[in-house]
């Protein structure tokens, strides 16, 4: 609660600051809340950097700003940064804090007007909306929750198109989960449902379906006679479905994860299961990633995640064909942990944790690697097809100030009704900065009639095509060629196009005796300031150079002379007038003359 997250400024921007960008800025939210934990050293609760130099004055947020639950260091600091309101009280201690450091002159009577202003804001935003009914139809927002997951649940794995399910076969329904679901997060995320429809409620009357629990979920240790009798069922059965997943043990509010691993009871469970019955299916109820080491040994995966009060009716819908799956994973799913991009930084020790990883989190660091994951970012099967065409472009070559329209077509080519989840990604082709080999830009649902077509349409911006670049500390677009490519998920790329994106922005440059021969030949006029004496090196080899140092002499020089510094030039040009107090004139009206530019 008190470590240091450690991050670049670049890294900073692109992942974790866009996440609450968008929301911010589309969403207006009334509130927003700080986090515990320093980050580059300096508290979430008195950064001013985040809370108001980026939170309010780039993003335009104009509502309140709260502390996580106890998260406060200084309250007189987190006034002046930006901090609106504590939670929970100190009982007057932390105002008397403030009091202080406004009569001493630390703190500003205008910082704490406007905190008071923001808190008085909101009690009135409150008030007003207090005052509107609503009317609240508790079973038509359960039905409604059932529906929302059904279309929130991945479908990771379909062989042999086990699902949907027969509803004559012989099925087992086998897991504790299945009749007490585990449908939300624990610690502040808990909340006490109006009701709850695990799956067995929901496939009451069906009396094809039986039942055993399998396994317990207050310890992670084998019941042998629970575990005999699901082996049994499953045996004498056409299909065994298998609610697994994590108990809240193993993840939850307060705690990380010390592995991706499921519990060895339920593993050990669909082991046995799986050596009776060639026909399993695993639905999983888990907050995130897990390791799955039974993936080749079943046929179908049904990743429902914690899907909320009613997961049940939507278990039984999506088991069954009622509905249609369409969710996509928003995250990687690796083979084991080991192959996680944070896996050598994470924890940390006790007072830093360092995001070295950088950029490349997620699918950009698997793509990047080649790291074939076991199941990739944007993934979900459907129990149709789609096709994708005609994907075009608006403009061949467009201004970054401009707006890029992207259209496909997709066509429902099974023969039943489906969703799909059409995903934009975008990559430079050749850049100077190492980025990402793609990364999403937008993503569009759409709703397809079995044989109908419709056509999803994207709009890139600037930010679409950029990157944020700490010497401007702001978003820059390198001109050149960007690869534009529909596809289904990050590994089913469909289609593609490219487009070339110019910008009127120059980065600033400043050389100096420092500086190498090849940074200096990269741009034209320092190629031709410095051509006559870069064609004067002479390295100390002469015309024996091959002789001395092997057949790669040529390569071998070329190389160390581009990776030459400026001031070595005086060394290696047996030129008399070159020297330092030149070099240093010469770097100097370079300076100037790409200044004026």
């Amino acid at each position: 609660m008190s470590y240091s997250a450690n991050v670049d400024e670049r890294t900073f921007h692109e992942i974790y600051l866009s996440a609450f960008e968008t929301p911010v800025k589309e969403a207006k939210p009334w509130t927003v809340m700080c986090s515990y934990n320093r980050i580059n050293g300096e508290y979430s609760s008195q950064n001013k950097l985040l809370l108001t130099d980026i939170l309010r004055n780039e993003w335009g947020y104009d509502g309140l700003v709260v502390s996580d639950w106890g998260a406060v260091d200084d309250r007189p600091l987190g006034v002046a940064a930006g901090l609106d309101l504590e939670m929970p009280t100190s009982n007057g201690k932390n105002d008397e804090l403030i009091i202080e450091a406004v009569n001493n002159g630390s703190l500003s009577m205008k910082d704490l007007d406007k905190a008071v202003r923001n808190v008085l804001t909101l009690i009135q935003k409150a008030e007003d909306g207090y005052a509107t009914a609503t009317k609240w139809d508790k079973e038509k927002q359960h039905e409604l929750a059932g529906k929302i997951e059904s279309e929130c649940a991945v479908l990771l794995k379909n062989d042999d198109k086990i699902l949907p399910l027969d509803k004559s076969a012989k099925i087992a329904f086998i897991g504790e989960f299945a009749d007490k679901p585990r449908y939300q997060g624990g610690g502040s995320s808990h909340i006490n449902s109006f009701k709850v429809t695990s799956a067995l409620e929901a496939v009451k009357g069906m009396d094809n379906i039986t039942y055993a629990q399998g396994f317990v979920t207050d310890r992670d240790e084998t019941v042998d006679e629970l575990l005999d009798e699901a082996v049994e069922l499953a045996k004498n059965s056409d299909v065994a479905v298998i609610f697994a997943g994590l108990p809240e043990s193993f993840e939850s509010e307060g705690f990380d994860r010390k592995h991706m691993r499921m519990p060895d009871c339920q593993l050990k469970l669909i082991d046995e299961v799986a050596k009776v019955n060639e026909n399993v299916v695993i639905v999983l109820h888990n907050g995130s990633a897990v390791e799955m080491p039974f993936a080749d040994k079943v046929k179908g995966i049904l990743e429902m995640y914690l899907g909320g009060q009613n997961i049940g009716t939507a278990e039984k819908a999506l088991l069954f064909g009622e509905a249609n799956p369409s969710g996509k994973l928003a995250e990687t799913f690796p083979e084991k942990l080991s192959h996680n991009p944070s896996y050598l930084n994470f924890p940390g020790n006790m007072d830093d944790v360092d995001y070295a990883e950088g950029i490349f989190v997620g699918y950009r660091y698997y793509d990047e690697k080649g790291i074939k994951p076991l199941f990739p970012f944007g993934h979900g099967l459907s129990y149709t097809t789609f096709e994708y065409s005609n994907l075009t472009v608006s403009e061949n070559e467009i201004k970054d100030d401009k707006t890029l329209t992207v259209m496909v077509d997709v066509t429902n080519t099974g023969d039943i009704d489906g969703m799909e989840i059409v995903q934009l990604y975008v990559s430079d082709k050749e850049s100077s900065v190492r980025r990402p080999v793609r990364e999403l830009k937008g993503f569009e649902k759409l709703f397809l009639k079995a044989g109908e077509t419709k056509k999803a349409v994207f709009h890139l911006d600037k930010r679409s095509f950029a990157y944020y670049e700490p010497d401007i500390h702001d978003w820059f677009v390198e001109y050149g060629e960007f690869i534009i490519e529909a596809g289904s998920s990050s590994r089913d790329i469909r289609l593609s196009t490219s487009v070339y994106v110019s910008s009127d922005t120059k980065l600033p440059v400043h050389f100096t005796l420092n500086t190498t021969c090849g940074e200096i030949n990269s741009i034209p006029e320092g190629r031709a300031m410095f051509e006559n004496i870069l064609s004067k090196i002479d390295c100390g080899f002469g015309d024996t150079a091959s002789d001395d140092l092997g057949a790669s002499a040529k390569e071998m020089m070329e190389a160390m002379i581009r990776d030459m510094p400026l001031r070595t030039l005086v060394t290696f040009t047996n030129v008399p007038d070159i020297t330092r107090a030149k070099m240093s004139e010469m770097v100097e009206n370079l300076n100037e003359m790409l200044a004026e530019k």
